[in-house]
């Protein structure tokens, strides 16, 4: 998504959200995203949590580089590009980017990046800790995820978690 700071330079974030768990799990924030984000932000997500089996994305530069595909290949993970014009295709994503456009980046004047990286992470947090959710039992995604966490692993190898 693009926004711009109060000198009207331009910045872009990257969301990355489990489907499942409805956890914002990263919000980068920069002048520019390239693959390169993208693989550092899922290689923090991977050492946190493992790997994701798969990989829901738009079809933005950052996400068609050789790079995402060969972090893809290495972790097993299959990467599903949405059609182009059809924000449908990646339903999870846009309702959360939705949200975040809606509750942060339009209610706040970004002074420098640093400050608008400050606030993200905040909303991100606050988003993950407190923001109950009607798919989630009325649980906040963390809390949904930590009672996950202690139930049994189910079988097999794709389970409904391991998608972002």
């Amino acid at each position: 998504m693009a926004d711009q700071l109060a000198d009207g330079s331009k910045f872009r974030t990257l969301t990355i959200v489990d489907v499942f768990t409805k956890e914002a799990l990263a919000i980068e924030v920069g002048q520019r995203l390239k693959g390169e984000h993208v693989v550092s932000a899922l290689n923090r997500i991977a050492a946190r949590r493992g790997a994701p089996r798969h990989l829901f994305v738009d079809n933005g530069s950052e996400f068609s580089g050789r790079l995402l595909d060969m972090w893809a290949y290495h972790h097993r993970a299959k990467v599903d590009f949405s059609w182009p014009g059809k924000p449908t295709d990646n339903c999870h994503i846009e309702t959360f980017n939705g949200s975040f456009r809606d509750e942060c980046l339009n209610l706040h004047w970004f002074e420098t990046l640093s400050e608008a990286k400050t606030i993200v992470e905040a909303w991100r947090r606050d988003y993950n800790e407190s923001r109950p959710h009607c798919a989630l039992q009325e649980l906040a995604p963390a809390e949904f995820a930590r009672q996950l966490a202690l139930l049994p692993s189910p079988a097999g190898p794709e389970t409904p978690e391991n998608s972002l």
